[in-house]
């Protein structure tokens, strides 16, 4: 790669940048502003923080990322993903917490991006994604059940997991109120059935028109429904951040360090998914390295900004795509639109009933959820892929994501080793009878003091016992021979067993031969020591040579 591998992609495309592009540019970011807010909203409730952090996220991030990113159409902001989380992280730590914690995972972005560690996402499994994806969605959705149903905990609870949400939900059953329910059910409907008919304004506006009139308008219906304005204060203008307070001590970062390593591997992933979704929809190829530059310094203006943790909104960037955004321009106007709306018509937004904001993320965790990938492979994978897919999926949705990551990677990593030392294999020739063989003319003629193993698979420390288990020596036995062209990898482990076997072959005054040694083993042979003690003449590069060699010892 270029000494400019870190060039973003607004000033590649600018190059060849046109008047007819930047039309389209703007109308697109636009519409994405519009899809934006609503959304922003509703995951900043979802996150346990104030409605218009959403929208501070949105402006700083989507700014900064479409300015510095990799991606021609990326969109970022707050997301779903984020959304449980950040809850659990302001739970506990507080907003000076989730603050250092993404600063921190700020950092670590882009670090990983000036390291060139962008490919490296490639080896989180396709199964461990989709069970945390799915349990997100589950953890989204049980969440919003309150605000639907227009329930009341009692006073002191508040719940932080999953688990007790759904028992403080069914303690607080009696509170159910039919109207939150009504506008709830309204707003869904709209959600479901509008883009059936209608595409170009965004459903989740109309949602929100809706059931603001709902609530206005139809006598003894506010009763039973809060709106955002009645729970949390909307402001107006820019936000204004105290930093004197926050505690930036070495023993507090220690503390939030797992929650910024968790921010910084979920933004990774889900902005350099949403790349690959984009590249597809654009015809064009990302700068995945680039791109977490760009979302390490997304999140940091993001909280300087008064925001939370962002990355790439799969959703709105293909809206992007879709109504003609070509260039990172789009990503900036959406920017500009949000942060004109957040200056001028913010208080507006109190309007907005919370039932409203919960059908919107019913259906953000539905459309999230990829419950038919997740039912496919249940149906098709290997019993392997289904394990560590349910796994991470129960502990997400049991415990949270830091845990079901953790176990799904040494889970998904302890299943690989299994399936690989499956392959491998050390296997003995076998000597037939020639008179009653029919093939027998087809085999290599070994004499009857050699024997010959054939060594199959990568050897590593899963599979290093059977180099010491496998492999006889017969009292005849004068000469071993290893034939090792099915060996692509050997690692120490693997390494100390053959030495082993070598010290026995010394003992036992047996002559060792090894064919067919490949590139990879035979440097680890040589800085071992194992090549020299060997010696250079007992290694040939083909059967037929080392047999003939074996034939003379």
């Amino acid at each position: 790669m270029s000494k400019f591998y870190l060039k973003p992609k607004l000033f590649s495309v600018m190059k060849t940048y046109t008047k007819e592009q930047a039309i389209k540019d703007i109308i697109a970011g636009i519409i994405v502003a519009i899809i934006a807010l609503p959304l922003s909203i509703a995951l900043a409730l979802a996150s346990g923080v104030e409605p218009a952090c959403g929208v501070y996220t949105a402006i700083a991030a989507g700014f900064v990322v479409s300015f510095l990113g990799g991606s021609r159409v990326q969109i970022a902001g707050p997301t779903a993903a984020f959304a449980t989380i950040v809850a659990g992280i302001v739970a506990t730590q507080g907003m000076d917490g989730l603050f250092l914690a993404t600063i921190m995972a700020g950092v670590m972005l882009i670090l990983m991006g000036v390291f060139k560690l962008g490919s490296l996402i490639k080896f989180i499994p396709y199964t461990i994604t989709t069970g945390f994806t799915s349990g997100i969605a589950v953890t989204i959705l049980v969440g919003q059940i309150k605000d639907f149903l227009g329930l009341t905990y009692a006073e002191g609870v508040k719940p932080i997991e999953t688990m007790e949400k759904i028992m403080a939900n069914i303690e607080a059953i009696s509170t159910f109120h039919w109207e939150a329910l009504l506008v709830g059910a309204v707003c869904l409907a709209i959600l479901i059935i509008y883009p059936k008919f209608e595409k170009r304004v965004p459903p989740s506006l109309i949602a929100v028109v809706v059931g603001a009139l709902m609530v206005k308008f139809i006598p003894g219906l506010d009763d039973g429904v809060f709106t955002i304005g009645e729970l949390y204060t909307i402001p107006q203008g820019l936000p204004h951040m105290d930093f004197g307070s926050m505690d930036f001590s070495f023993a507090k970062m220690m503390e939030v360090f797992p929650d910024a390593f968790t921010i910084a591997i979920l933004a990774a992933i889900e902005s350099l998914l949403s790349c690959v979704v984009a590249d597809s929809m654009v015809n064009s190829r990302h700068n995945s390295n680039m791109e977490l530059v760009a979302q390490g310094a997304g999140n940091i203006a993001s909280v300087l900004f008064g925001g939370i943790p962002a990355t790439g909104a799969i959703a709105r960037t293909a809206a992007n795509a879709k109504n003609g955004g070509r260039t990172p321009i789009a990503g900036m106007v959406h920017a500009v639109v949000l942060l004109l709306v957040l200056l001028f018509l913010m208080p507006l937004a109190g309007l907005i009933p919370m039932p409203c904001i919960a059908a919107i993320l019913f259906m953000v965790a539905y459309n999230m959820s990829e419950w038919k990938k997740f039912v496919s492979v249940v149906k098709s994978a290997p019993k392997s892929d289904i394990i560590v897919m349910v796994t991470t999926f129960v502990l997400t949705v049991v415990f949270d994501l830091v845990i079901a990551i953790e176990v799904g990677m040494i889970l998904a990593a302890m299943l690989f080793m299994k399936r690989m030392s499956d392959e491998a294999a050390v296997t003995g020739w076998t000597y037939p009878d020639s008179e009653n063989d029919a093939d027998s003319l087809d085999l290599k003629v070994v004499p009857q003091h050699v024997r010959v193993y054939e060594i199959s698979g990568p050897m590593f420390f899963g599979v290093a016992d059977k180099i010491l288990d496998d492999i006889i020596l017969k009292d005849f036995t004068k000469c071993l021979v290893l034939r090792m062209r099915a060996v692509p990898a050997m690692d120490a482990t693997a390494m100390n067993a053959l030495s082993q076997l070598q010290k026995k072959c010394a003992s036992k005054d047996v002559h060792l031969i090894l064919s067919h040694v490949n590139p990879q083993p035979l440097e680890v042979m040589k800085k071992s020591g194992f090549f020299d003690a060997v010696g250079e003449e007992n290694f040939c590069p083909h059967i037929d040579d080392a047999l003939a060699l074996a034939a003379r010892k």
